[in-house]
């Protein structure tokens, strides 16, 4: 497994992602993901998967300081009460005492109050890293905080390499997170992704997530297929060339396939 630096602690860079799956297959899929390797899984309190998610942490028997579990905020808290509340309800679902990363889901208005929430909850040790997603680099610089960011999860993919959130994001240190990595798919029929995988007779998935890798985000690819669970996993072994990662570079429109963070519609 590769790495990412999270102030110190090492994190794997490959997790699970659980968006649209129900708890009935979020509870096979997570569980097949532990007994895989995976110990990094995602989950949000909008996915209304938690309860899944719970229930295969639990079934899986390992300890819940062997696993670093996300879940998000939805854009209906806006307080540091409602921080609180919802905290306390993902905790139950999610049949654990402490959350490793609570994330503000899309940016809103009522951001700096929810992060003052998120604050008062890292420091009491109920969550152990705070941060956000789908924010730009104007919504962390107009963020009011104490504690800084830590993680920064958004739209990132061959085609849309985000290069300037993830550059801001890097010499910030804050680690930045691809969701829907493979473009739910749709990256994977691309003529030059497949023929590195051909060159390295790996999946056109693995060669996505090492590329996204070897550029340093982490990512969480989603999959109810026990197959592809395993195989994803595997793309931490994979090395790409340098020609190679030239040619993926050279895939990006610049365009956006999903929400703008800035007109997202959720509030």
């Amino acid at each position: 497994m590769k790495y990412i630096d999270l102030n110190g602690e090492k994190i794997d860079i490959i997790g699970f992602g659980t968006y649209k799956m129900t708890n009935r297959d979020a509870e096979s899929a997570v569980l097949s993901a532990l007994e895989c390797g995976y110990r990094r899984i995602d989950t949000a309190i909008m996915y209304e998967n938690e309860e899944g998610v719970g229930r295969a942490i639990k079934a899986s028997g390992l300890k819940e300081e062997e696993l670093f579990v996300t879940t998000k905020l939805w854009t209906d808290v806006n307080s540091r009460e409602g921080v609180r509340r919802a905290v306390a309800g993902s905790l139950e679902r999610l049949g654990l005492k402490r959350l490793d990363l609570l994330l503000i889901h899309w940016p809103t208005p009522f951001n700096d109050e929810v992060w003052a929430g998120m604050e008062a909850l890292k420091a009491e040790g109920t969550v152990r890293h705070i941060g956000l997603s789908n924010f730009l680099p104007h919504h962390i610089e107009e963020l009011k905080y104490s504690v800084k960011p830590e993680w920064d999860q958004t739209e990132l993919h061959p085609y849309f390499q985000n290069r300037g959130t993830l550059g801001y994001l890097q010499k910030r240190g804050i680690v930045a997170e691809a969701w829907s990595p493979l473009l739910r798919g749709g990256a994977l029929e691309d003529k030059t992704i497949k023929a590195v995988a051909e060159k390295y007779a790996v999946t056109p998935a693995a060669v996505v997530l090492s590329f996204l890798t070897k550029e340093g985000v982490a990512v969480i690819p989603k999959s109810t297929n026990p197959a592809h669970i395993a195989e994803n996993f595997r793309a931490a072994e994979l090395e790409l060339g340098e020609e190679d990662v030239a040619a993926i570079r050279a895939l990006d429109t610049g365009k956006r396939s999903f929400r703008d963070p800035d007109n997202h519609g959720f509030c």
